[in-house]
């Protein structure tokens, strides 16, 4: 790892990737709800600094056969959180289906 960077697996996230979101699926909905608590006090812990692209937390929780399926979304602004749960970069998500779960979406 290298300066203002995190170590993710195989690669290294700067800080300055500010178009980077992060995902982590946390499986089932009962057993996402203490995880989803968890990490809305640790978003509250950072005091983390809101602007025009603020840090966000969102929820998608789909439908399954047997149980509902819950993926939490990390923006950008709140890398340092993602990353400290092993989230995985992804693309930015549909804003459909999504609830925010902490902080400002971005505009």
């Amino acid at each position: 790892m290298t300066g203002d960077g995190f170590a993710h697996h195989c690669c290294v996230i700067t800080l300055d990737d500010m178009t980077t979101w992060f995902k982590k699926e946390l499986g089932d909905a009962v057993m996402a709800a203490p995880v989803l608590e968890t990490l809305k006090e640790q978003f509250a812990a950072l005091d983390l600094v809101a602007g025009n692209n603020g840090p966000a937390v969102f929820v998608h929780t789909a439908s399954g056969d047997l149980h509902c399926e819950v993926t939490v979304y990390f923006s950008p602004a709140a890398a340092a959180l993602a990353t400290s749960i092993n989230a995985e970069p992804c693309t930015m998500p549909v804003v459909n289906g999504l609830t925010l779960l902490a902080g400002h979406p971005p505009r």
